[in-house]
């Protein structure tokens, strides 16, 4: 299992709200940061102010050693998203079925020294091993709303994994201050998911 740690509830939010992948393009071109980072092994995330007022947009990547099958397993089970996760306290299917293309999950966090625990009920639909679009429908967001996809690398011997994500809180808490906790915690996510698919 993972050691690494996520302690901030805003980054489970950020990947505990959906699943999964697709294998176009990315909604934006790789900057030289991240193809630096994806040619170390490492994952990369970028968070912007978001125009409408958002707290945040973040767009995050991470190159795995695994075919998009199996990516995909591993982050559509709830056992899985605990260890991708690690404030992750309950993952449930509320409604709906992956097999008839969506679902609607509860996504529970733990509360810690900084952050409260959060209540995030997400609606997803998915293309399978390639696309999960998703967008809260209940709990402590404000606002979430994005997609991850997986594109296919080597023939499909490995993975690219693509999250984008607006979101926003309700919290007294500054929006730059969230905004620097997704960019530091978004690709700790996404090393875990790597560590489980490798």
């Amino acid at each position: 299992m993972l050691c690494m740690r996520v302690r901030n509830p805003v980054a489970l939010a950020i990947v505990a709200f959906s699943l999964l992948v697709a294998g176009q393009a990315w909604s934006f071109d790789l900057s030289a940061k991240a193809k630096a980072a994806l040619a170390k092994g490492e994952a990369y995330a970028e968070v912007f102010p978001d125009p409408d007022g958002i707290s945040g947009h973040v767009k995050g990547v991470v190159d795995i050693d695994a075919p998009p099958q199996k990516v995909w397993r591993i982050m559509t089970d709830c056992a899985a998203a605990k260890v991708m996760i690690t404030t992750l306290a309950v993952c449930r299917i509320v409604e709906g079925d992956m097999a008839r293309g969506w679902d609607i999950r509860e996504h529970v966090t733990r509360r810690n020294l900084v952050f409260p625990g959060l209540r995030i009920v997400f609606r997803s639909d998915y293309e399978p091993y390639s696309r999960i679009k998703f967008r809260l429908v209940g709990g402590d967001l404000k606002v979430e709303q994005g997609e991850w996809k997986l594109q296919a690398l080597d023939g499909g011997r490995r993975t690219r994994v693509l999250y984008d994500n607006r979101l926003a809180v309700d919290w007294p808490v500054p929006k730059a201050l969230i905004r620097e906790a997704l960019r530091k915690d978004t690709p700790k996510v996404l090393m875990n998911l790597k560590r489980l698919c490798e």
